[in-house]
């Protein structure tokens, strides 16, 4: 392959990877690519054998030693976004007896949730989350 199409596909999967949400794997064969790219146009990359072998070193090297490191400093996990959770206002979808999990709406998706009060919480109360327990969202009265 000509040093060229190395460089506009490499540009073409980090741009890929601008459009997907946070994953990092694009990033790393797009840098690859845009590598084998330079090499190939210095000279250092001839055979498309060798271009290919660096292609798949650099990519997958890359990956492996620098995606974990890249994600911890950048992204944040699912669980901080669901904690984050705590002292929003949802509204109750069904009557939730005490005790008992039901539905109730938060930020315009449905949650399970669970009060712990000893009244039946009537449909469209408005209610606290107290807790966050993996996706069920304990809650009280507000």
């Amino acid at each position: 392959m000509t040093w060229w199409l190395w460089v506009l596909v490499g540009f073409g999967l980090l741009g890929l990877e601008a459009l997907t949400p946070g994953g990092f794997f694009v990033l790393f064969f797009g840098l690859a690519a845009v590598a084998v790219g330079v090499l190939d146009a210095l000279g250092l990359a001839e055979p498309a054998w060798l271009e290919w072998l660096l292609f798949s070193l650099v990519s997958v090297g890359s990956l492996v030693l620098f995606r974990r490191r890249l994600v911890e400093r950048l992204g944040t996990t699912g669980a901080a976004e669901v904690g984050g959770l705590v002292g929003d206002v949802a509204v109750l979808l069904d009557d939730l007896p005490p005790g008992a999990v039901g539905k109730a709406e938060l930020r315009g998706t449905a949650w399970s949730v669970r009060q712990a009060t000893t009244d039946t919480l009537p449909r469209g109360q408005r209610c606290v989350v107290e807790r966050v327990d993996g996706l069920l969202l304990h809650v009280r009265p507000e």
